[in-house]
C-alpha cells in the first residue's frame, strides 16, 4: 500500500513515498535544492508564484520517482500539506490570477481590525474563533479594495493545497479546516460564515466545493499522470494545512496532546474538545483534521510565530555564509547560555500575531564589538526564537493550554541542541522527538482518507519516539534570568 505525500513549504517542496502497511518511509525527495524566495514589493508584503510550487512539487515526485524504489503507478493515494492562510486565485481556466500573498504577508492587517469592530469583537469570537484579522478572508478584501480588475476576473480562491490538488486533478474543492483558518468558517453555524461574506460583499460562489478533510478531492488527470508518472485515476484524499499536518503527523488528534514545528515559522499546536478562543487573537483557533460537523469537536489551539526558522537562515546568509546548518548549531554550543549578553528578537518577518498583529522587525540588543562573535550571535538568535515560543506558550496558557509534554519531528530548528534545551528549559516541559515530517504525514492522511485505515490513530501504530529532551534543573535556572531580560526587551519595543 504506497502512499504519495506532498508538502508546499515557504522554502521547499518536500515529497515523501510510504509504505501505509509498516508506516515506513520507501523514498523522499526535495526540490529545489536551494531555498525559494519570498518576493516583497513593498515593506511588510510576501508572495509566492503558485506555478512554482507546483513546478517544485512535480520535480520533487520526479526525484522520488528517479530513485526506483517503486512503482509510480501502485501509489493507490495523495496527500497535500501546505503552508498556511495563502490566497490563490484563478480564472475560470484556472489560471492563477495574481501571486499568491502569503501567511506572512501583513498588508491586510487594517482590514481584519477594521472587520473585527465593525462585525462585532464578540460576534467574531463566538462564531469565527477568531478576528478576522491577517487572514485569508482579509487579503482577499485587499484585493478587492486595490486590484478591482483581478478581483473582477475570480472563478474560485484557494488555499496553496487547494491549488496543487487542482493542478493534478482539475477539481477545485476545500474542507471546514481550510475555510476556518481562512477565516471563512462560523462554528456555531456550522457553515461558511455568511457575517463574512456579506461584510467584505464576498459571492458565496467565490469558495469551492466544500469536503471533508479525509475523502476524494479528486483524481489525477491523465495528463498529469504522464507528466508526473503516477496512474490517471489516482485519488487525492487528504489536505490540510502545514501545523495541522504537522500534528497529524505526530499523532496528535486528542484532547490534551501538544504539537511543535519551528520551520520559517514557529508553531505550538494544541487539541482540544472545547470551543475556546484569546479574546485578544494572539493565538488562533482551527477546526483540526478530524473536527467533524456533527459535534465532535477537535479543535486546534495555534501559536505562530513568523520569524523562527527564517532568521536561522538569514544568520547564515548574512553573518556565517560559510557555515552550513550543522556547523552553525555547533559553534553555538560552544557558547554560554544567554551569549554573553547578547539578546535578539526574531520578529523580522512581518506582523506577528502573537504580538497583536503589530510588526516591530527584529532587534540586536548588547552587541559588543570586542565580546561578541558570530557563535554568539547565532546562539543569541536560537534562545530568541526559543523565547518567542515561550512567550507565546504564556499566552496559550490563559485559554487553559498548558502542555506537559511536546511532540515535534526532529528537523529544521529541532536539529540545534542550542534551541531544543533553550526551548525545553525555558518552558520547563520536555520535547519527545520523532522520526517524521509535514510530507509523510500528508501521506498517512491519504491512507486515512482512502479508507486504508479505520482510525486515524492506526496510521501510527508503528510509530516511536527516538528521544526526548527532558529539563534540567540547572539549565532552568539559568534561562529564567536569561529568558526575564530577553522579555524586558520585547517589552519596551511593544511600548514604542
Amino acid at each position: 500500500m504506497l502512499l504519495l505525500g506532498i508538502d508546499i513549504g515557504t522554502s521547499s517542496i518536500k515529497a515523501s513515498v510510504v509504505d501505509g502497511d509498516t508506516g515506513q518511509l520507501v523514498t523522499s525527495a526535495q526540490y529545489p535544492d536551494t531555498e525559494n524566495t519570498i518576493s516583497s514589493p513593498f515593506s511588510d508584503w510576501a508572495e509566492q508564484d503558485p506555478e512554482m510550487w507546483w513546478n517544485c512539487a512535480v520535480n520533487a515526485i520526479q526525484r522520488c520517482n528517479d530513485s526506483g524504489k517503486y512503482n509510480p503507478k501502485d501509489i493507490q493515494a495523495i496527500g497535500i500539506a501546505y503552508q498556511m492562510h495563502g490566497l490563490v486565485m484563478v480564472d475560470r481556466e484556472h489560471r492563477v490570477l495574481r501571486p499568491s500573498i502569503i501567511w506572512c504577508d501583513s498588508r491586510a492587517v487594517e482590514i481584519g481590525n477594521k472587520a473585527f469592530q465593525e462585525i462585532g469583537e464578540e460576534k467574531c469570537l463566538s462564531h469565527l474563533l477568531n478576528s478576522p484579522g491577517n487572514f485569508t478572508a482579509s487579503k482577499l478584501a485587499w484585493v478587492k479594495a486595490n486590484e478591482p480588475r483581478v478581483y473582477g476576473s475570480v472563478y474560485k480562491i484557494m488555499l496553496p493545497g487547494d491549488f496543487i490538488a487542482m493542478k493534478l486533478t482539475n477539481s477545485i474543492t476545500t474542507s471546514n479546516s481550510a475555510l476556518s483558518e481562512g477565516i471563512f468558517w462560523d462554528f456555531k453555524e456550522n457553515a461558511i460564515s455568511e457575517d463574512i461574506l456579506k461584510y467584505y460583499g464576498f459571492p458565496k460562489t467565490v469558495l469551492p466545493e466544500l469536503k471533508p478533510v479525509f475523502s476524494n478531492h479528486g483524481e489525477v488527470s491523465s495528463s498529469m499522470a504522464d507528466l508526473t508518472g503516477l496512474k490517471a485515476g489516482t485519488p487525492v484524499c487528504y489536505k490540510a494545512g502545514d501545523q495541522p499536518n504537522n500534528a497529524l503527523s505526530l499523532n496528535v488528534l486528542e484532547p490534551g496532546e501538544v504539537a511543535a514545528t519551528a520551520g520559517t515559522s514557529g508553531v505550538v499546536y494544541s487539541v482540544s474538545d472545547q470551543v475556546s478562543y484569546d479574546p485578544l487573537s494572539r493565538v488562533n483557533t482551527f477546526a483540526h483534521v478530524n473536527h467533524q460537523l456533527d459535534g465532535f469537536n477537535r479543535l486546534g489551539t495555534l501559536l505562530c510565530v513568523n520569524g523562527t526558522g527564517i532568521l536561522n537562515r538569514w544568520m547564515r546568509d548574512q553573518v556565517a555564509p560559510q557555515w552550513s546548518y550543522s556547523q552553525m548549531n555547533e559553534a553555538a554550543s560552544a557558547i554560554k547560555a544567554g551569549a554573553n549578553g547578547l539578546t535578539i528578537l526574531p520578529f523580522g518577518n512581518g506582523a506577528e500575531r502573537v504580538l497583536s498583529n503589530k510588526s516591530i522587525h527584529s532587534t540586536i540588543t548588547g552587541l559588543n564589538f570586542n565580546v561578541h562573535t558570530t557563535a554568539h550571535l547565532i546562539r543569541a538568535a536560537q534562545e530568541g526564537i526559543a523565547f518567542s515560543l515561550k512567550y507565546g506558550v504564556d499566552i496559550m496558557a490563559e485559554t487553559g493550554t498548558a502542555p506537559t509534554v511536546i511532540r515535534a519531528g526532529k528537523a529544521n530548528m529541532f536539529l540545534s541542541n542550542v534551541f531544543t534545551k533553550a526551548l525545553v528549559n525555558t518552558i520547563g516541559v520536555a520535547v519527545e522527538l520523532y522520526d517524521t515530517d509535514g510530507a509523510k504525514g500528508a501521506a498517512l492522511g491519504a491512507g486515512i482518507g482512502k479508507g486504508f485505515f479505520a482510525q486515524p490513530k492506526e496510521a501510527f501504530e508503528n510509530m516511536k519516539s527516538i528521544g526526548s529532551v527532558e529539563p534540567e534543573k540547572e539549565l532552568q535556572e539559568q534561562y529564567q534570568s536569561v529568558y526575564a531580560n530577553w522579555k524586558s526587551i520585547l517589552d519596551k519595543q511593544l511600548k514604542n
